[in-house]
Parts: C-alpha cells; structure tokens; sequence
C-alpha cells in the first residue's frame, strides 16, 4: 500500500490566491492524500472559499507554528507535508517523497523555484536549494515533509512567531540528513516584487544571522513585519 500524506497549510488573509492553490492539489487528494487548511483569523473570505475544496477546513490561533501544529494534530496519514498557501507542489509530489522514504529518508524538501518577473529570482532560488542542501535545514517555502511519529516524537514545531521551519530542522537534522529532492515547488516572489527584492534579500539574511546570533524570535518577528 502507498504512503499516504497529510497536507497541512496554514492560511491569513489568501482569498486573492487559495483557491488556485487548492484547485492544483486535487489530483493528489484524488489519489488519497489528505488536505488539511488550519485558518488563523482570516478577515477575509479566506476558510469559506476553502470549503469543498479539503478534507478539513479549522480554526487556530494565529501563526504559523501554532496552525501547523494544529493541523498535524488532526493529520489521519503518516507523512506530514506542511505547505504555504502560496506555493505549489510538483505534480508526482507524493511519488517523490515515497521513494526518498524507501530509501530510508525521515524526513526532506523540495527544491524551490521563484515564481515572478524579477530575472533575479533564477539565482535566488539556485543559492537557496544549494544552502539548504549544506546546511541540512529547510525553510517553509520548500514544502518540508516528515514522517507523523517523528514529528510528534520531537514535538511539533516550537511556539515561535519565526523561524519555526528552521528551527524543526535543526532538530529533525539531529535524528538524520534531510531528504532533498530535486523536483521544485513553484513559490511566489510576491514579497521580493512588493518589497524590492534586493530589500527582501538583504533583510532574510540579516534576520538569519541574527537569529543565528541568539536574538528571539519574537524580536526578529517585529524586523519582519
């Protein structure tokens, strides 16, 4: 019997995108797969376009980490997949993370491409696959995967405002390599394009640092917004 996996994606506010996201993974829940959308105070018609559209539709604090976690909560399949609302997963998605856990894989990502006008977002997406794959973590834009028990066995994601993906990979990284598959999620550069994406970039790696530096999450969480 395949591997059967639970799509977690926390939504805020995505009527302008949610549904297109939700269209493109109804293949996957026709072959079985679990869509779970985790809303975490919309004010906009966000959870009811979700309606119909996946296999749960729930309420949660907002914040990522408390909505992912929620979500997983609830998960009926063994693999946890966590998704953000502006990202798309390749086709054969569930086929890919099946042979990484045939091969012994516990846990693993997407490479990512930039979905945008900027001819910068070629070379953002490159760095980014080839920092994840040297450093073993994996940020949410690359749609993490892991198995449920081991999830839970590390205690979901940490209540943090930020860096909760980085976070769980290190830990996850403590237990094994990441599995870092090849076939890319498409992601929107809509932040880079709103904010400048020299902006963008330059405050990302400023963040990281900083938070590589000890500072709370909490404090680069203000930086960010």
């Amino acid at each position: 019997m395949k591997t059967r996996v639970s799509i977690v994606m926390p939504v805020l506010d995505e009527a302008a995108t949610v549904v297109a996201t939700l269209h493109a993974l109804a293949p996957l829940r026709a072959r079985g797969h679990e869509l779970i959308v985790v809303d975490g105070g919309s004010q906009d018609p966000t959870k009811s376009m979700c309606h119909g559209l996946a296999d749960q539709v729930l309420d949660a604090p907002r914040g990522r980490a408390r909505q992912m976690n929620a979500g997983a909560a609830i998960a009926r399949q063994e693999v946890l997949l966590f998704l953000h609302a502006d990202t798309l997963l390749p086709e054969r998605a569930d086929a890919a993370i099946e042979t990484a856990l045939q091969r012994g894989a516990a846990w693993g990502r997407f490479d990512v491409r930039i979905d945008g006008r900027s001819p910068m977002f070629p070379l953002i997406a490159a760095l980014m696959n080839a920092r994840s794959r040297w450093t073993g973590i994996a940020t949410g834009d690359q749609a993490l995967f892991v198995r449920r028990t081991l999830f839970e066995q590390l205690g979901g994601f940490r209540d943090q405002p930020l860096m909760e993906d980085v976070e769980l990979s290190r830990r996850l990284r403590e237990v094994s390599a990441p599995a870092c598959l090849p076939e890319r999620v498409i992601t929107s550069g809509r932040r880079w394009e709103r904010h400048g994406v020299w902006r963008t970039i330059f405050l990302m790696w400023r963040l990281r640092w900083r938070y590589w530096r000890g500072e709370s999450p909490e404090a680069l969480a203000r930086a960010w917004r």
